[in-house]
C-alpha cells in the first residue's frame, strides 16, 4: 500500500503486515523513515549528549528526531531560530524533526498555568514570565521552528483524570485539532492530530471519529503513559491502535520502555518516542540483550567485559563495565554521552529487530 498524505512530499508505504504490526516507510522531502521506528527525544535542540554526526552514524542511525515547542519557544527564542533560518540549520540537523505542540509541558506545569476554552496561559519554568500558549500560537512556533511535522495542539489531562475532566479535554482537544489545521504552515511541513480519551476504549472511539475527518496527515495517541496501569495502557493499545485509518502514520506519543515498543508495534502503531533511553542512561542505567544494568552496582568495579556483547556500539566495542562504573562514579562528562550512545543504539536495534520480523513472517498489502 502506497498513499500519498495531504502536505506536499509526504508518503506512506506499508510494504507487510502482521496481524496489526505494520512495516513499511514514511517518505519525507528530507529523508525516508523506515517503520516502525523510535524517534530519539531532542528537546532543546539536543538528543542530550549526541552530536547530530553520531546520532546519524551507523549502527543508531537515527532517521527522524523531535524538538520541543515549549522549551524552544522559551529559550532561545523564536527570534534566535528563525534568524538562523529554523531548528534545522540552527542544530546542525539535515534530517527529519518533528516538533510536539507544547501541550504536555504547559498541561503538566499544573501549579503555574491557566487553562480555557482558548488556550492556556503559564509562566516560564525559566524565569517566572507569563505566556499564551493557543493553537494558533502554537503553530506558529512549530512553522518558524520548521519541522518537518507538527502536531496540533491539544489537552493532555493525566491518566487517573476523572470522566468529566476526560470529557472537557475532548471536547478542547477537538476544537483546538480544527484550529491547529487552520493555520497556514510553512510549504513541505505536515500536521499530526492527537487522539485523547484516556483508558476509556468508547471514549478513545468517539474522539477519533472527531479528529479523523478533519484531514491529518498522520494520527497521534496521546494521553498514555501518564500515570495509568501499564495493564491498561497496553488494553487501550490493542483496541483501539489498529483502528487509527490504515492509510495514516500513527503514532504512540511519550512510550516508553522497549517491552511498550514492541506492544505497541504489534498493536499497529507506527512511531514511538521517549525520554526513557536518554535520561536512564545519565543516571546510569542501561538497557541490554542480557537485562538492565546499573552500572554503577559495585559488582561492575572489576568486570572488564563489554556493557553487552550482541551490541555493535562504539561503547561496547572499545569500553568496558568497569571503565564505564568509573566514568559514572567519577561524574565524567564522558559517561553520559556513552551509556546515551548505546541506549540509543539499543532502541534502534529494537525496533530495527521488530520491523525485520514483520518484513519475515508477515504478508503483503
Amino acid at each position: 500500500m502506497r498513499v500519498d498524505l495531504p502536505t506536499a512530499g509526504f508518503t506512506l508505504e506499508i510494504e507487510r503486515v502482521l496481524g496489526n504490526a505494520r512495516a513499511g516507510w514514511l517518505h519525507t522531502p528530507r529523508g525516508s523513515i523506515p517503520l516502525p521506528v523510535f524517534m530519539p527525544v531532542g528537546t532543546q535542540g539536543t538528543v542530550k549528549a549526541m552530536t547530530p554526526g553520531e546520532l546519524e552514524a551507523a549502527p543508531l542511525d537515527a532517521r527522524i528526531i523531535l524538538g520541543n515547542t515549549y522549551h524552544l519557544y522559551l529559550r532561545p527564542g523564536l527570534e534566535i531560530i528563525g534568524a538562523a533560518g529554523g531548528l534545522h540549520r540552527f542544530a546542525g540537523w539535515d534530517r527529519p524533526i518533528l516538533t510536539d505542540s507544547g501541550g504536555f509541558q504547559v498541561f503538566s506545569l499544573a501549579g503555574i498555568n491557566k487553562i480555557d476554552d482558548d488556550g492556556v496561559t503559564f509562566q516560564s519554568h525559566i524565569d517566572g514570565s507569563r505566556h499564551r500558549l493557543t493553537p494558533e500560537v502554537s503553530l506558529h512556533i512549530q512553522g518558524v521552528l520548521g519541522s518537518d511535522i507538527a502536531m496540533a495542539f491539544d489537552q493532555c489531562p493525566p491518566g487517573d483524570a476523572p470522566p468529566p475532566v476526560q470529557e472537557q479535554a475532548l471536547a478542547r482537544t477537538t476544537a483546538w485539532a480544527a484550529r491547529s489545521a487552520a493555520v497556514a504552515r510553512p510549504p513541505g511541513q505536515a500536521l499530526f492530530g492527537i487522539v485523547q480519551g484516556g483508558v476509556d476504549l468508547e471514549r478513545r472511539a468517539r474522539h477519533a471519529e472527531a479528529i479523523v475527518p478533519i484531514g491529518f496527515d498522520g494520527h497521534a495517541i496521546g494521553g498514555l503513559s501518564v500515570g495509568e496501569p501499564i495493564a491498561d495502557m497496553y488494553r487501550v493499545l490493542d483496541g483501539f491502535a489498529h483502528t487509527l485509518p490504515a492509510d495514516r502514520p500513527r503514532y504512540l506519543m511519550g512510550v516508553g520502555t522497549p517491552a511498550d515498543l514492541e506492544h505497541g508495534v504489534m498493536a499497529g502503531v507506527d512511531m514511538f518516542d521517549c525520554v526513557m533511553p536518554t535520561r536512564n542512561a545519565r543516571n546510569g542505567n542501561l538497557f541490554t540483550s542480557e537485562g538492565r544494568v546499573v552500572i554503577t552496582n559495585a559488582k561492575h568495579r572489576t568486570d572488564f567485559g563489554p556493557l553487552d556483547p550482541a551490541c555493535p556500539c562504539t561503547t561496547c566495542t572499545r569500553h568496558s563495565k568497569a571503565y564505564l562504573r568509573h566514568l559514572h562514579v567519577a561524574k565524567e562528562i564522558l559517561a553520559a554521552r556513552l551509556a546515551t550512545l548505546h541506549n540509543l543504539t539499543f532502541y534502534a536495534r529494537h525496533m530495527r529487530r521488530l520491523r525485520d520480523r514483520i518484513l519475515l513472517e508477515g504478508r503483503p498489502v
